[in-house]
């Protein structure tokens, strides 16, 4: 579940950070030239959907991987306790 907020939460920055900045990001760009999105309005918001949501998933890959280290880490440290007493 904390995945979940993970991933919500920082899909809306980058997606509304991607809404304000003029620059194009990647991959929002890429992707609306793939697609042939020629509107300048359309091309904004396809790519901060695009932005935020490939950002988002990279953030919530990273949360979860380091979450499962530390996890797996703290429980060595418990079984090497338990094994001491």
């Amino acid at each position: 579940m904390r995945g979940l907020a993970v991933f919500t939460v920082f899909c809306a920055i980058f997606l509304t950070s991607s809404l304000f900045i003029l620059s194009p990001l990647f991959p929002g760009n890429i992707v609306c030239f793939l697609l042939g999105i020629s509107e300048s309005s359309q091309i904004s918001v396809v790519s901060a959907i695009v932005n935020g949501v490939f950002y988002g998933f990279v953030v919530w890959i990273v949360f979860n991987l380091s979450f499962k280290w530390v996890e797996k880490s703290l429980s060595k440290n418990k079984i090497g306790e338990n094994q001491k007493k």
